[in-house]
């Protein structure tokens, strides 16, 4: 970026520190003989700066300034950029006296600052210089999820914080170098569900077979005091066909669809009365061939008339809390005319299988017309999805903002609900 002599502020974009480095060598005058036509002079007499020289290292909270050493020149121009080609922010006095950066350094980055002159005669003038900063003492750690592989359409993207991060400013500085690409892609944004976890969904689910990537640029940025990102593995996923199964809680009836197109139907059972299935989408979180289903587990007591201790097969996980879609051979007389569960979602086990075998983890489960709550967006899963997209937009600190402090959500037992 270069400036005319009337233009006095100059705006880089990112990160910086120094040592001085060889510059370039001066030169009379071009073949037409104007200064300007001139090689760049080696402006090393003609500025000062504050970084640092040999093998020390910068304090990355320190600004950066470089000072013109005399009243017969001046500086006109200063970028700065680290090893990344991340830029630093800076302002250039009127009068090209004075430039000092107006962004924080990246800790543990090595620098270099081009700094152009010219003298009175308006000959110019150029100096390049380096330095490093060190490291930062406090690592803030992101871990993605889920692990790499294959998903469905409604799987979000998490990353866990290894340090509560509070405050609009810092949140904003996490969030702009979190990075979440798709081919196709989509719109979306992160939403902080705790001062240590986000989750990125985009505002519809995403295309059936995208591929998405997630990477973090946050390796040395200040966050908050003394608080810079580390080093994160980035993650690649990719997402399979839009499978869908509507739980109809109303009808007894599942209607599962592939891309649009529906691939079958099932009758089913759903909670009874005083153990309603939630409504809302939910996501696959998992499947387990065989599980052991207690009434304890969920507060029944034994013995009582809702208990039960049940061997069960073909369990597809849809919430923490214990809430399945699952083979229920003792309840086939009442698939497809009345709900009778404790919450689960049940079938004849061939059904069952069926459905173990066609659904993948981030597939999405939607139950309507149940006399049940709507499942709640975090604590118990993925209900990601019952936020509309305006609010799910309020919990990004690029957004709208989120207030300093909120609750960390409690994470729900394990318990199965048949």
């Amino acid at each position: 970026m270069s400036y005319s002599p009337r233009s006095r502020t100059v705006m880089s974009c990112s990160l910086l520190v120094a040592s001085v480095a060889a510059g370039a060598t001066a030169c009379s005058g071009g073949p037409d003989g104007h200064p300007l036509s001139a090689k760049p002079y080696d402006a090393a007499s003609q500025i000062t700066f504050n970084g640092t020289a040999g093998t020390a290292k910068a304090n990355p909270e320190k600004p950066l300034e470089i000072i013109a050493r005399s009243k017969d020149g001046r500086i006109t121009d200063v970028t700065a950029a680290d090893a990344a080609g991340r830029y630093v922010a800076g302002e250039l006095s009127a009068d090209g006296a004075w430039w000092h950066s107006i962004a924080p350094l990246a800790a543990g980055a090595r620098y270099t600052v081009k700094v152009s002159t010219e003298d009175e005669d308006g000959a110019p003038g150029l100096r390049m210089l380096t330095f490093e900063t060190a490291p930062a003492k406090r690592g803030l750690k992101v871990s993605f999820g889920p692990e790499p592989g294959k998903y469905g359409v409604g799987q979000p993207v998490t990353a866990k914080l290894n340090a509560p991060v509070k405050g609009a400013a810092a949140r904003a500085v996490v969030e702009r170098g979190l990075k979440v690409s798709s081919s196709p892609a989509v719109e979306g944004s992160w939403h902080w569900v705790d001062s240590k976890t986000l989750h990125f969904r985009p505002k519809d689910f995403w295309p059936a077979n995208a591929s998405v990537k997630v990477r973090s640029n946050l390796d040395g940025i200040k966050v908050a005091n003394k608080l810079y990102g580390a080093p994160a593995k980035p993650l690649e996923i990719s997402i399979g066909d839009r499978i869908e199964a509507i739980t109809d809680a109303g009808s007894h009836q599942m209607t599962v669809k592939r891309n649009g197109k529906v691939i079958n139907t099932i009758p089913v059972t759903t909670g009874k009365p005083g153990f309603s299935t939630r409504n809302g989408v939910k996501v696959v979180l998992g499947k387990e061939y065989f599980v052991r289903m207690r009434g304890t587990s969920i507060g029944i007591p034994a013995g009582s008339a809702d208990s039960y201790d049940l061997p069960v097969y073909y369990a597809t996980r849809v919430t923490l809390s214990g809430e399945y879609v699952h083979a229920a051979p003792w309840s086939v007389g009442s698939q497809g005319a009345a709900n009778v569960s404790h919450g689960c979602t049940g079938m004849s086990t061939s059904n069952a299988e069926w459905f173990y075998d066609t659904v993948r983890q981030g597939d999405i489960v939607r139950v309507v017309n149940s006399e049940g709550e709507t499942m709640a967006p975090f604590g118990n899963g993925f209900g990601d999805w019952n936020l509309p997209w305006n609010k799910w937009r309020r919990g990004s600190a690029l957004m709208a903002g989120t207030s300093d402090g909120r609750s960390p959500v409690d994470a729900a037992r394990l318990r199965p609900e048949v």
